[in-house]
């Protein structure tokens, strides 16, 4: 399954990188600690968090992650949303909690990931 078809199903608003949403996602992973992301995500992986600062593109590029969810309508800071397009890593936005659209991505995708 594509980004965008994610984006489509769940209801996701896009932020940055509309152009990238074609990329694959194999799993998802939900937190808002950056050294747990780092951890334990895997390349490919949509990530769910309420964090909006910019070290959130930096988490996404290192691990080669398939984009990133923020939850509860959080809002980008405006460093993030520049730093998602420079490094071309898909900024997406969700009024749902984090639960829920773990629920709904899992729903899509089955137990890959």
């Amino acid at each position: 399954m594509t980004l965008e078809e994610i984006v489509q199903k769940v209801g996701l608003k896009v932020l940055a990188v509309p152009e990238a949403l074609g990329r694959p996602v194999s799993g998802g992973y939900a937190s808002d600690l950056l050294s747990d992301v780092m951890a334990n995500s895997r390349a490919g992986n949509v990530w769910m968090t309420l964090q909006t600062h910019q070290n959130i593109i930096a988490v996404a590029k290192l691990k080669d992650l398939a984009g990133i969810i923020l939850v509860n309508s959080r809002e980008p800071e405006p460093e993030t949303l520049h730093k998602a397009a420079e490094e071309k890593v898909p900024l997406l936005q969700a009024v749902d909690p984090a639960f829920i659209i773990s629920g709904k991505i899992y729903a899509l995708l089955g137990e890959k990931g």
